[in-house]
């Protein structure tokens, strides 16, 4: 099956030899998105907005690939301290509706540019 390299201004550029997402068939994968803000490449401090930065963006390669947050049917949530996980919940919450997406939330010792959350997703189109 073909797959298709999905690219949008509306969120950050890849900061290595990956793409922000691949559509293949009706599937649509998003690479890990950094809480980096699109439009001015700044980061934000707070675990919270870093959480709904990740989102955002995550949303905005979707939205690209012509699928949305409402068609997630698998997230996976990297965090650098499990100590920010409801803080980081109670964003996360916002951005989808039951029935919620599978997901899983694991602690990792280091993130790229030290972010403090990495958000990834898997959609249907």
């Amino acid at each position: 099956m073909p797959k298709t390299q999905i690219n949008t201004e509306k969120a950050p550029a890849a900061i290595g030899p990956y793409s922000q997402g691949i559509t293949s068939g009706s599937m649509v994968f998003t690479s890990g998105q950094l809480p980096i803000v699109a439009a001015t490449g700044e980061m934000p401090a707070d675990p919270a907005e870093q959480a709904k930065v990740s989102l955002t963006n995550v949303k905005a390669v979707l939205e690209a690939a012509g699928s949305s947050m409402e068609k997630v049917i698998k997230v996976t949530v990297f965090v650098q301290d499990l100590a920010h996980f409801a803080a980081i919940n109670e964003v996360y919450q916002s951005f989808f509706a039951a029935p919620y997406p599978a997901r899983s939330c694991v602690q990792v010792a280091r993130l790229p540019k030290d972010a403090l959350v990495e958000i990834e997703a898997i959609a249907v189109k």
